[in-house]
C-alpha cells in the first residue's frame, strides 16, 4: 500500500473514489478531469439508483474508452476511523483478482482515520483456503492512495498495515484446522515468528511442564495423544532500563476443545479449532512490537493444550494442583480454559513480577449471553486506569470492550471444602470464571478479556470474514504501542 503525493499521472485501470457524507473528496474534480468523467454527475446518478455514502457501500461504473476502464465509488460514512476501516475493507474485497487500484480519499483525513483505512484494506483482503479447485481470486496486489495534496503520509499507512497484519495472523492461526494445529504446531509458529521479529522464545514440553509443576496445563492436555506446551515470548525495547514498564500477556491456547469427558454436543464442538484465539492474538501482538517501536517490555505466555476425552483424560471431581500450589476441584472438564490460564497467571506473578498482567481468552459462552455477538468483548479489571486504557485501545482498534463487574459476593459460588476453588458453578458464568482467575493474580493490576462474543463472525461483513476473527490482536497491539499504555495504573 503506497501513499502518492498529488494525483498520479498514470493510475491503475480502476480508480476508487471514497465518498463521505459531505460528498466527493476535494481532489474529485481534478480526478474527474483526469479521467474524462464528471464525478459529481456520476455520484448523483448512482444515488438516484440507490447508492448511499454509508460506510462500505460500493457502486462500480465502467468506462468505455481510455486507459482507465472502471470507477468505483465507496462510501466512507461520517469519515470516522470506524467508517474508514469499513471503506478500506470494501475496497479490498472489490479488488480481489486485480493487480492495482488507485484510490482518492478526502484531503486532510486525520491520522487515525487513515490508519484505520489501511487496517481495513489488510483485513478485508484476508483469505484462507485449502481448496484445490476454485480457490477464489487472489488478493489485491497493490493499492495507491492519494488525497491530491503534496502531503507525505506513508508512515501512517505503514502502521495501519502492521496492525492489520496482526489481525490477519491471529485469524490465520485460529482458522487453521486442528488436524494440523496442535500445541507443538502452535509452539513452532511462535518460534518461527520470534526468529523473524527479534523476540526471545522458550517452550516447555510435557516433561518440563511436569517437572515445574504446571498441573492445570498438564491435566487439560493429558487426554490427548498430542501433548501440551507452554510458550513464552519476550520483547525488550531498545534502550530499556529497570524503570521501563513491564506487561505480561497470558493467552488461552486450546488448539481443540471437545469438552473432554464433559463432552460438548456436536453443534457446540464445531468451530472449536479457534479456541486458541487468545493465544494466537498474543503471538500476533508480540510479533509486531519491535516494528512498531513499542516502549514497554512485554512477555507473552501461551498456555496450549488439546482437550480430548480418552482413558487418560482428567475427570470431574479430580483435584488439580496449579503452578505455585493452589488447588482446583474439577466439576466440568469443559471449563478447561481457566485451568490452563491459571498456571500462566501464577507463573507470571511468581517468576516475572510484572507491573501489569492482562489475560485474553475465548473463555465462556456466558459472555455471549451477556453481550451478544460481534459488538463487544467482555473486560474485567482490578484497576480503573488499566480498564480505561484498554477500553480506549478497543475504540481505536475497532475491537471494543464492555467492562463487566467483579463482585466479591459471587466468590462463594466457586467455593468448595475439597480445594481452594471449583472450576465451574451455576450462576453468572463469565463473572465466576473471572473470579476464578483473579485468585491467581497476586494483587498485580490485572485485566481479563473474555472475547468469545467477538471471536466468530457469522458473515463476510466490513473488516471481518466468515469464521474466526482473531479477536484481540489489534486491540493489544494498539494498546501496547500507544504513547502511555501503563499510564495511571497502580
Amino acid at each position: 500500500m503506497t501513499w502518492q503525493p498529488g494525483l498520479p499521472v498514470h493510475g491503475a485501470p480502476t480508480w476508487v473514489i471514497v465518498v463521505g457524507e459531505g460528498g466527493l473528496p476535494a481532489a474529485g474534480k481534478e480526478a474527474g478531469e483526469r479521467l474524462g468523467v464528471d464525478l459529481g454527475r456520476l455520484l448523483e446518478a448512482q444515488q438516484a439508483t440507490g447508492f448511499t455514502p454509508s460506510a462500505g457501500a460500493t457502486a462500480a461504473y465502467p468506462l468505455l474508452s481510455g486507459e482507465v476502464t472502471e470507477i468505483l465509488l465507496v462510501g466512507a460514512g461520517d469519515g470516522s476511523a470506524k467508517d474508514l476501516r469499513h471503506a478500506g475493507a470494501a475496497i479490498a474485497r472489490f479488488g480481489r483478482g486485480k493487480d492495482e487500484l488507485t484510490a482518492v480519499v478526502a484531503e486532510g483525513i486525520d491520522d487515525a482515520a487513515l490508519q484505520a483505512f489501511a487496517e481495513g484494506v489488510v483485513l478485508g483482503s484476508f483469505t484462507y483456503t485449502l481448496k484445490t479447485v476454485d480457490a477464489g481470486k487472489p488478493v489485491l496486489t497493490r493499492l495507491v492512495l492519494t488525497d491530491g495534496s503534496a502531503t507525505a503520509r506513508q508512515p501512517v499507512l505503514d502502521r495501519g498495515v502492521v496492525i492489520g497484519r496482526t489481525g490477519w495472523l491471529a485469524r490465520q492461526l485460529a482458522i487453521t484446522p486442528s488436524n494440523e494445529k496442535d500445541p507443538a504446531w502452535l509452539a513452532g509458529r511462535a518460534t518461527e515468528l520470534a526468529a523473524s521479529t527479534g523476540l526471545q522464545v522458550t517452550v516447555w514440553d510435557e516433561k518440563k511442564l511436569a517437572a515445574d509443576g504446571f498441573g492445570g496445563i498438564l491435566a487439560v492436555g493429558q487426554g490427548s495423544t498430542r501433548p501440551p506446551r507452554f510458550i513464552r515470548l519476550d520483547y525488550v525495547p531498545d534502550g530499556a532500563t529497570k524503570d521501563t514498564p513491564y506487561v505480561v500477556l497470558v493467552g488461552k491456547g486450546i488448539t481443540y476443545d471437545t469438552g473432554g469427558l464433559s463432552l460438548k454436543p456436536r453443534e457446540g464442538m464445531v468451530s472449536m479449532k479457534r479456541d486458541m484465539t487468545g493465544g494466537g492474538s498474543v503471538i500476533a501482538t508480540l510479533s509486531a512490537l519491535r516494528e512498531l517501536g513499542a516502549q514497554v517490555k512485554v512477555t507473552g505466555l501461551i498456555c496450549a493444550a488439546e482437550n480430548m476425552p480418552s482413558g487418560s483424560a482428567y475427570r470431574p471431581d479430580d483435584v488439580i494442583r496449579h503452578y505455585g500450589g493452589r488447588t482446583t476441584e474439577v466439576k466440568n472438564t469443559d471449563a478447561e480454559g481457566r485451568l490452563v490460564m491459571a498456571d500462566g497467571l501464577a507463573y507470571a506473578v511468581k517468576e516475572l513480577k510484572p507491573d501489569v498482567v492482562v489475560d485474553i481468552a475465548t473463555l465462556t459462552g456466558a459472555i455471549k449471553v451477556s453481550l451478544g455477538s460481534m459488538l463487544y468483548g467482555g473486560m474485567f479489571a482490578t484497576d480503573d486506569a488499566l480498564a480505561d486504557n484498554l477500553a480506549d485501545a478497543g475504540r481505536v482498534s475497532g475491537e471494543e470492550l464492555w467492562r463487566m463487574p467483579l463482585p466479591a459476593e459471587y466468590e462463594e459460588l466457586i467455593a468448595t471444602p475439597i480445594a481452594d476453588s471449583v472450576n465451574s458453578s451455576k450462576g453468572p458464568g463469565s463473572i465466576t470464571a473471572a473470579l476464578f482467575l483473579k485468585a491467581f493474580t497476586g494483587g498485580i493490576p490485572w485485566a481479563h478479556l473474555d472475547l468469545s462474543s467477538i471471536a466468530e463472525s457469522p458473515a463476510d461483513r466490513f473488516e471481518y470474514s466468515t469464521g474466526a476473527t482473531g479477536a484481540g490482536a489489534r486491540l493489544l497491539t494498539t494498546w501496547l504501542t500507544s504513547d502511555t499504555p501503563t499510564s495511571g495504573i497502580g
